[in-house]
């Protein structure tokens, strides 16, 4: 049974990371279709240094650029990450915000330079260690990590592949040599024409 009902006109905005489980109806009745990118360092810089001064604190710029650098291209992260170098700097530098102290808050998150946290390491190395650098199928990984597929794939991978660390093969999912590299790793003989 189809109910009407009367409305003032309105507008309405959807936003999803998952598009593709949309009907197509659906998608169609949004008059707008929008992609968004991730966030370049700059902009992060900005909305780091916005943030500091909503906060009510002052942050360098070599800090709030090393806070956009690590946030992985999304404002969210970028404003999370600045909280917990505030409250590393209340406590330990009596409010100084360094880059020294910036570095080392983020290092105590287990955020490393380039933006990796432990489960995205966690992936790695599992793909390294246990898989021989891939490719394997996203349940096995997922079964090894003890984490949802769906976490995987919507959570972790979207960074790893944007960032180069991973790659998504038709056999499944396979290190890259930045990965190798980045880890500190051994690339094995048998995978070194795969890589390059």
């Amino acid at each position: 049974k189809t109910v009407k009902f009367t409305l003032k006109p309105f507008t309405l905005i959807g936003a999803t990371t998952r598009s593709g489980l949309l009907s197509a109806p659906m998608r169609d009745r949004f008059g707008i279709l929008a992609h968004l990118d991730f966030y370049e360092a700059d902009d992060l810089e900005k909305i780091v240094r916005r943030s500091a001064a909503l906060l009510g604190f002052e942050v360098g710029g070599d800090c709030a650029l090393e806070i956009a650098k690590r946030s992985r291209g999304t404002p969210r992260i970028a404003n999370r990450l600045l909280r917990r170098v505030r409250d590393y700097c209340q406590v330990k530098t009596s409010g100084k915000v360094s880059l020294d102290a910036c570095r080392l808050a983020l290092k105590g998150q287990g955020v490393d330079n380039e933006g990796l946290d432990s489960m995205d390491r966690k992936v790695l190395e599992s793909l390294i260690d246990i898989y021989d650098g891939g490719p394997v199928g996203i349940d096995s990984l997922s079964a090894t990590l003890n984490e949802e597929s769906d976490t995987i794939v919507d959570v972790i991978e979207p960074f790893l592949l944007k960032a180069g660390f991973l790659k998504r093969t038709a056999r499944g999912r396979a290190v890259t040599k930045k990965a190798y590299t980045h880890l500190q790793k051994k690339i094995p003989n048998h995978h070194k024409a795969d890589l390059f």
